[in-house]
C-alpha cells in the first residue's frame, strides 16, 4: 500500500516537473527576444528540474541518493539564475537590444 502511494507521488512530481519544462520549451519558442527567452528557460527550467530531483529523492529512499539530489537541486537553484543574468548582461553590452515591445530599458544611457 505504501509503495503504491509513493509511486503515485513520484509520478505526480515527475508530471509537474515535465509541465514546467514544457512551459520553458514553449517560452523558448514563443517569446520575442533573447532576454524573455532566457527568463523562461532559467525560471521554469529550474523548477522542472527541481521537481525531477525531488521525485528522484522520493523514489530512491536512500540517504546518499537523497543527499545528491538535494545537492544537485541547490547547485542548480544557485547557478541557473546567476548564469542567465550574466549571459543577458553580456548580450546587452554586445549590442543585442531588447524587443520593440519592451517598455522600459533601464540600462539605456539615454
Amino acid at each position: 500500500m505504501m509503495h503504491e502511494i509513493l509511486a503515485y507521488m513520484v509520478g505526480i512530481l515527475l508530471i509537474i516537473g515535465a509541465i514546467f519544462s514544457l512551459g520553458a520549451a514553449i517560452g523558448l519558442l514563443r517569446l520575442p527576444d533573447l532576454y524573455t527567452r532566457m527568463h523562461a528557460a532559467s525560471k521554469a527550467g529550474t523548477l522542472g528540474a527541481g521537481f525531477g530531483f525531488l521525485a528522484i529523492a522520493l523514489a530512491s529512499l536512500d540517504g546518499s541518493v537523497i543527499l545528491r539530489a538535494f545537492a544537485g537541486f541547490v547547485f542548480l537553484l544557485l547557478t541557473a539564475p546567476i548564469s542567465a543574468h550574466l549571459l543577458a548582461r553580456a548580450a546587452y553590452f554586445a549590442g543585442y537590444k531588447p524587443a520593440p515591445v519592451t517598455k522600459i530599458d533601464e540600462m539605456d544611457p539615454k
